[in-house]
């Protein structure tokens, strides 16, 4: 781990208080190094990723980690706090904290030597070790491991001992895997295996990381008693597994609790409890972008299943939407019942040109629908749901149930697949089951039920809910506008904004006054809150720390272009006073907008498509007025409670981060 970490990336005196400011004084290390471009953008990645799920261990192990395009090669500091820094782990704060940093398209050998480290957190002898050093080359020699053999980190299978004990041990294998797949990954994967050591089960793990996976032997899962899966995405080539027992929990899980883990892993077995697991998930990339799973609650899942069909529109939705607005303005509205180019295209005319841009942005549009039903069901069954739910989806347009019928059509997909896949076949069947059974059958009770049973009530809904859009006006859309914005600025990015955002765009694919409006208010009411923060560190900069007045500077740029992650950084350091000032602002300018009557044609783009707003000057003035009611808000509240620290930094104020 040579070009890895060195001396100048060890700090044994962290002084660090919080997380945020930690990993912001490790990332200046590394900037210093040359390792990092962009503080504050990779500070950011570092951010999301922690949103997606604290980084502190058990053990007094704090790792924030992620890929990021700003870093230049992989990297690693460490740092050590006397007085401890809270991560989020259950026992408390940690004293050692481990900086990752791997470029977005990190090469797999060094991934796998960073989960090479992640795997030796699990030895306390190498955490006292570190807990004792002076010198930060030494330090960093013993996390090289020039010290002490490190272990393989190049195999995704490990045996634990009593393989040759004289009565046949119970064996287990085990997947683990976790959204970044650098850190977490492998710590469950060695944490499992020493509580297999310590309870004589032989267990072999399958770790799916960013390194990529070396799949386990099937002879090795044939002969195991149970199955363990440690994982926060999907476990690829579930099927592997199919009628052994399975225990199925989180990746934290596999890392805090192994013990408990196997201890149910026995008793399945002991029970007979057999896996119901889909013989249609075989194909190697099945699982690997899937959000489905049969962990988490009822209503945690439909999330993820609707998030998942959400994610992959977005880019229809960018692509398509703002081809269409740009033809707009080069050629006016009435150049959407212009005849097709196929037919006539002149190349020095304008209007020829605008045309273009506008069919091909209404091709775009029209894979909206079938794309959210169709990833809405993939997330729910992977792949052999893509059919019948891109199918669903095309009958919801012919039909005219517009958005909420795809939406529909994907969960039926989904269902009616899981429902296939439930089915005991004879093994000469599985093969053909996702590519021609499942497809076949699915797509067929799908078209169906989109046809006969539940079409046509939901064609119902969508067109009252378009009349009713057309006819808003007064009080009533203004209500509407104050609901948007509270939505979009409640999360900022999260899954009730991107409820909003959905709405807003699906009235897009055949617009009507009444859904352009609607697209106004939610863009005008996402703008928000990065611009309040960006104003409220401006004309109150005592109030926030130095890192939060640069993040403000870099809001401005962020609001104005829509993007409402701007504000995550301020909300997640101080969530009780941001999130209702934000919210406030967003309801003022959601209504505003609504009351105004502005329209918009793109789904993205912020002030940049101004021209192309219905009533821009009124547009700017919501945008505005609800800008300076959440700045007034924070500012108010974050005054009432001044913290001495925030309102006179020292000259060497640790940098808080994009988000802790």
């Amino acid at each position: 781990m040579s070009e890895l970490i060195t001396a100048e990336l060890v700090d044994l005196d962290l002084s660090a208080e919080t997380k945020s400011a930690a990993a912001r004084s490790l990332a200046e290390r590394m900037v210093a190094a040359g390792r990092v471009t962009d503080l504050d953008g990779f500070l950011a990645d570092v951010a999301a990723r922690e949103a997606q799920m604290p980084t502190g261990l058990d053990g007094g192990i704090g790792i924030p980690h992620c890929r990021s395009a700003h870093v230049a090669a992989p990297t690693l500091a460490f740092g050590r706090s006397a007085q401890g820094i809270d991560f989020g782990a259950a026992d408390g704060p940690a004293d050692l904290v481990f900086l990752i940093a791997a470029p977005a398209g990190a090469d797999e050998d060094h991934l796998t030597i960073l989960s090479s480290l992640a795997r030796r957190l699990m030895d306390p002898e190498f955490t006292g070790a570190l807990r004792t050093e002076g010198d930060p080359a030494a330090a960093a020699a013993l996390i090289r491991g020039e010290q002490a053999a490190a272990p393989s980190s190049g195999e995704a299978q490990h045996t634990a001992d009593g393989r040759d004990a004289a009565d046949e041990p119970f064996r287990i294998v085990a997947v683990t895997s976790c959204p970044t797949g650098i850190a977490h990954t492998y710590m469950a994967a060695e944490s499992l295996e020493a509580a297999a050591r310590a309870a004589g089960v032989v267990i072999s793990v399958e770790t799916q990381g960013s390194a990529g996976f070396q799949r386990l032997d099937p002879a090795v899962i044939a002969a195991a008693d149970a199955v363990i899966w440690a994982h926060d995405v999907e476990v690829r080539e579930k099927a592997r597994f199919a009628g052994k027992p399975v225990v199925d929990a989180g990746v934290k899980a596999g890392i805090s609790r192994p013990a408990e883990l196997i201890a149910e892993a026995r008793r399945k077995a002991e029970h007979g409890e057999i896996s119901r697991i889909s013989d249609g998930r075989d194909d190697a990339d099945a699982g690997a972008g899937a959000a489905g799973g049969s962990s988490g609650h009822f209503g945690v899942r439909l999330r993820t299943y609707l998030m998942s069909g959400v994610s992959y529109m977005v880019p229809f939705v960018a692509a398509g939407g703002l081809l269409i607005a740009l033809s707009f303005a080069i050629g006016g509205y009435e150049i959407a019942s212009a005849q097709s180019v196929a037919e006539h295209f002149a190349w020095g005319e304008a209007d020829s040109w605008a045309a273009l841009l506008n069919q091909i942005g209404g091709a775009a549009f029209g894979f909206l629908v079938p794309v959210l039903a169709g990833y809405i069901a993939y997330g729910m069954a992977d792949r052999p749901a893509l059919v019948p739910g891109f199918v669903g989806g095309a009958i919801a347009l012919t039909i005219n149930a517009g958005f909420l019928g795809g939406l529909v059509a994907g969960l039926l997909a989904g269902a009616v697949v899981m429902a296939i896949q439930r089915v005991k076949v004879h093994p000469t069947l599985r093969g053909i089951m996702p590519v021609l059974v499942i497809p076949l059958l699915a797509s067929t009770a799908v078209g169906f039920l989109m046809f006969v049973v539940v079409g046509k009530p939901i064609a119902s809904l969508q067109k009252a809910l378009t009349d009713g859009l057309n006819g808003l006006s007064g009080s009533n859309a203004v209500i509407l506008g104050v609901v948007l914005g509270l939505m979009m600025c409640f999360d900022m990015g999260g899954p009730l904004n991107k409820v909003a955002y959905t709405f807003a765009v699906g009235g897009l694919a055949d617009p009507t006054p009444g859904s352009l409006k609607v697209m106004a208010a939610v863009m005008a009411a996402g703008m928000v809150p990065p611009l309040a923060m960006a104003l409220a560190t401006t004309v109150r900069s005592k109030l926030f720390t130095r890192a939060e007045r640069e993040n403000g500077r870099a809001a401005w740029v962020l609001g104005a272009s829509f993007i409402s992650e701007g504000a995550i950084p301020f909300a997640a350091a101080d969530p009780l006073r941001v999130i209702p000032s934000v919210m406030a602002g967003g309801a003022v300018t959601g209504a505003l907008s609504m009351a105004f009557g502005c329209t918009l044609r793109a789904p993205h783009g912020g002030v940049f498509v101004v021209p192309l707003i219905g009533e821009p000057f009124l547009y700017l003035l919501a945008i505005a007025a609800g800008t300076a009611v959440a700045t007034a808000l924070v500012v108010t509240l974050k005054g009432l409670r001044r913290s001495p620290e925030v309102a006179a930094p020292a000259a060497d104020e640790p940098k808080v981060p994009v988000a802790a």
